[in-house]
């Protein structure tokens, strides 16, 4: 394999679902060791991107190249994505009937050193312990969907994971402890040589998640691409004063 610098580098995407155009010549190049937020409206393209990025099915890429590590993953199916260290928690997981938190916790840790002491230690941290035996996602509030989401991306611990609108249906209180997750998440591991962070790509559309985390840059998605990228606080800040309806105007300038 070719060496790298972006973990994840997007060339000239082009994505639709049936004659719907949802990505549009979309560039993204996220270096190794670099979490970075996306931003915009919704019906923006985020999801999509993210979608399309895992290999979910229905999205068709019609144009460019999704490399991760160096490596072309354009026509890779998601398994194999997986393997190679790409994972996501959706914005509205499904409930799994049948199938227990803990058991496909135990199944994520099955190779690590003491994988009960360590499943007990990441629910704790989680506050998901009353939750281990129940199938996954049943019953569970938005904010109690969040952390079995980030717990089950805590045990798998991938290279590079994704997450979809992890603020969305979280109140106040619980954002705090998402946001401790996902920092925990990003933190180098201490048992490997290399001390670099993990990589990511955070969603998110009101952006509130963004006060607990620490972010090296952010994109503005609009029309199914990226519009502009920059410093997270000072476009967070913008955003927060002049609306993304400002954002998209401002981009539209630069285009003429």
């Amino acid at each position: 394999m070719k060496a790298y610098s972006s973990i994840l580098e997007i060339r000239d995407l082009c994505v639709r679902t049936g004659e719907k155009v949802l990505l549009n010549h979309l560039n993204l190049a996220i270096p190794a060791g670099e979490v970075h937020a996306l931003l915009g409206q919704n019906g923006s393209g985020k999801t999509s991107l993210m979608m399309t990025v895992m290999g979910f099915s229905g999205y068709e890429v019609t144009h460019g190249e999704i490399l991760f590590k160096g490596q072309d993953i354009t026509e890779m199916d998601v398994c194999e994505r997986a393997r190679l260290g790409i994972a996501i928690a959706q914005q509205r997981p499904p409930t799994i009937s049948g199938v227990t938190l803990r058991r496909i916790l135990t199944y994520a840790l099955r190779n690590t050193q003491n994988p009960e002491k360590k499943l007990a230690e990441l629910a704790k941290t989680a506050r998901m312990e009353p939750f281990l035996d129940r199938s996954i996602n049943d019953g569970l509030s938005g904010g109690e969907i969040k952390r079995a989401e980030l717990l089950q991306l805590l045990a798998m611990s991938p290279a590079f994971s994704m997450m979809d609108e992890p603020d969305s249906g979280v109140d106040i209180e619980a954002l705090a402890l998402v946001g401790t997750l996902i920092n925990k998440l990003f933190s180098p591991d201490e048992k490997r040589e290399a001390k670099r962070k993990k990589a990511g790509l955070i969603i998110t559309h009101s952006g509130n998640i963004l006060k607990y985390l620490s972010i090296d840059k952010a994109h503005v998605m609009h029309g199914g691409s990226i519009g502009c990228s920059g410093n997270p606080a000072i476009m967070l800040d913008q955003i927060g004063r002049y609306g993304y309806e400002e954002c998209v105007r401002c981009m539209g300038m630069r285009c003429n």
